[in-house]
């Protein structure tokens, strides 16, 4: 099931989630690293303070992820893939994809809803 909404609503979806998100870079050693993080969604950008790992990962591996879990188990995730720039511990996250997941229903796959990164107009 596809559900398009425009960047400005993904601060609307995840209004709806968990209070915070989780960030997921990569280490040198190409393993995931995950911490939890307070983000705020700006106009086409979001951003948060990160720690020293996740701001030296981000500057050399850029790709990263954010993953609010779901405020009721049943609901949906919503991850947000972008890319990541670095100023300090100032983490700031251009987005490229976003989704809306959950396990199926049936216990078999996934549902999961795309969630449009397209301005407005």
């Amino acid at each position: 099931m596809s559900i398009k909404v425009a960047l400005d609503e993904v601060r609307t979806v995840a209004s709806g989630q968990a209070p915070f998100a989780y960030l997921l870079t990569v280490s040198e050693d190409q393993s995931a690293h995950a911490v939890a993080v307070a983000p705020s969604i700006g106009d086409g950008e979001i951003t948060f303070s990160g720690g020293r790992t996740s701001c030296a990962n981000a500057i050399a591996r850029p790709n990263v992820s954010l993953l609010w879990p779901p405020a009721d188990p049943a609901d949906y995730s919503l991850i947000v893939d972008g890319i990541a720039a670095v100023d300090g511990d100032r983490v700031c996250i251009t987005p490229t994809r976003a989704v809306r997941h959950r396990p199926a229903a049936s216990g078999a796959g996934s549902d999961c809803a795309p969630v449009s990164l397209e301005e407005r107009r």
